[in-house]
């Protein structure tokens, strides 16, 4: 099973959608490693510049609605390609997560509540989290801080997050 941690990217907007995630020009790409250079590129957020604050994340934590608008299956693509194979927010677009889950990736949904404590108590600082697939917790680390959060994953979306993804899943059972 893939790993599902890092060090966390704090995205700090709602509807960041699939063209910031990955712009529509690259989707020509079928490969998902040529992909990795361009993730979030077009994405405009104060402070932000993904040449410097994606390298060495592995988990993204941001606002509500994440991965909407057009559904391509592109955008898990590149978040993979940079080694972010969990991203957390307090809601995705359906077909985004879909995909996430399609590709053995984690698309974890939280309150509200926990998001906007996550950036306060966690943005701007090195923070490391780790998601337990089987305990169904993600435990954040910041210096000495350390929480540990839980959270809810369907029984069909676990499996395809625990078979690596769709084929995994079907190789499995078919």
């Amino acid at each position: 099973m893939k790993d599902f941690s890092g060090r966390v990217l704090f995205l700090n907007r709602p509807d960041i959608n699939t063209d910031e995630i990955i712009p529509a020009k690259y989707l020509t790409e079928i490969e998902r490693q040529a992909l990795k250079p361009y993730l979030l590129e077009d994405l405009r957020l104060e402070g932000f510049d993904p040449q410097r604050d994606i390298p060495g994340c592995g988990v993204a934590v941001a606002g509500a609605n994440f991965g909407c608008g057009s559904s391509r299956e592109h955008a898990a693509w590149a978040l993979e390609a940079n080694g972010i194979r969990l991203v957390i927010a307090e809601s995705f677009a359906r077909i985004f997560r879909q995909n996430m889950f399609n590709c053995g990736l984690l698309a974890v949904e939280l309150p509200a509540e926990t998001i906007a404590r996550l950036f306060a108590a966690y943005a701007g600082r090195d923070t490391f989290a780790a998601a337990d697939l089987g305990r169904s917790r993600i435990e954040f680390r910041a210096g000495s801080v350390v929480e540990e959060i839980p959270f809810k994953l369907s029984e069909f979306d676990r499996a395809l997050v625990e078979a690596e993804g769709w084929l995994g899943y079907a190789d499995r059972r078919y």
